[in-house]
């Protein structure tokens, strides 16, 4: 079987790539600019090919045919259109990867199932997700595309930790002021509830899915099932470093009231800051060996030794630093004026 995927050297798809490169049913191609092909297995056919370049992409591609295409860097509708023009007489699955943050914030219930409904107020990034289900959807029913989606959570890897407050440059400059023992900044009071999954735990739930003739016409959501709050997320991430912990709490709306390069509405308020319990029931059902076998404690220690080693994730943010900085000074001076 044949597995062409857009991307396939992000977060998630890497592990999926790793995953299937040690199957013997699957013969797996990537189509992107080469970026990290040095991360990418050998027996992994890689085409170095802009995907914007219809053209070319067509050129490349030959008279190949794919019986899963996975579209992992899609964002906007005109990706989408853009897929189904390519591929819609060259598959007989197309797998879409669209996002948890495309639920309603705050919804009905905090648990959370497939049938919860799309409406994200607070993020461009999640309302642009709900616009190319919708889109590829419509195709599904009108043309019979044959279209799978895919809801992923917040999901990590070995280069990076899981944070709700940090800034453009990642974790690191969070996991520096770990360990220097100065204040980080902990979103709203801690005690929301948060899915964090692993993503090589990511992939047995995503591969159960290709080929799967149950999955066409339907949306999955994957996360882990490990439920936990920001306050112990941010000190399972200060034992792994076998440092103490200097939260400082503060509110979401004050965040995004004062951090707006941030995007806080969308990432916190539209997002980590609500109380979420993902029900994984569906996805089980065809993925019966997902499970959480990289809980938290285990994740963090993986990306903390790796991020340590390897200085290209050690990049410095001095503008998030001054600004966590002056955050917590206007607030220790606001509560002094009282």
């Amino acid at each position: 079987m044949k597995a062409l995927f857009i991307g396939g050297t992000g977060t998630i798809s890497s592990a999926i790539v790793r995953r299937l490169s040690q199957d013997k049913l699957w013969e797996v191609w990537l189509i992107n600019r080469g970026n990290r092909s040095d991360t990418v297995p050998e027996n992994v056919h890689q085409i170095v090919c802009d995907i914007n370049d219809e053209d070319a992409v067509i050129k490349a591609i030959g008279d190949l045919r794919f019986d899963v295409v996975g579209e992992f860097i899609g964002f906007t509708v005109d990706q989408v259109e853009r897929d189904f023009r390519l591929f819609k007489d060259r598959t007989k699955q197309y797998i879409y990867i669209s996002s948890a943050s495309a639920y309603n914030k705050p919804a009905a219930s905090h648990i959370i199932t497939e049938g919860t409904t799309l409406a994200n107020p607070h993020w461009e990034y999640s309302r642009n997700k709900i616009a190319c289900e919708e889109y590829l959807m419509a195709r599904y029913r009108e043309d019979k595309f044959p279209v799978t989606i895919v809801r992923p959570s917040h999901t990590y890897d070995e280069r990076s930790i899981p944070l709700g407050v940090h800034g453009k440059n990642g974790s690191w400059q969070v996991i520096k002021r770990m360990m220097e023992g100065r204040p980080v900044i902990v979103h709203g009071d801690g005690e929301s509830l948060w899915h964090l999954t692993f993503n090589e735990d990511f992939a047995v739930g995503y591969t159960a899915l290709m080929g799967n003739r149950h999955a066409i016409g339907e949306a999955f959501q994957i996360t882990g099932d490990e439920v936990l709050t920001w306050n112990q997320i941010y000190q399972t991430i200060a034992d792994a470093l076998g440092v103490e912990l200097n939260a400082y709490h503060v509110s979401s709306e004050f965040l995004n009231a004062v951090g707006p390069e941030y995007d806080f509405e969308g990432s916190l308020i539209g997002d980590k800051a609500v109380s979420v319990s993902f029900d994984n029931s569906k996805i089980k059902k065809l993925a019966p060996d997902l499970k959480t076998n990289v809980p938290l404690h285990k994740g963090v220690r993986i990306a903390l030794e790796y991020i340590l080693n390897h200085k290209e994730c050690m990049t410095e943010d001095p503008e998030f630093d001054k600004w966590c900085d002056k955050v917590i000074e206007t607030l220790e001076s606001a509560k002094k004026s009282f």
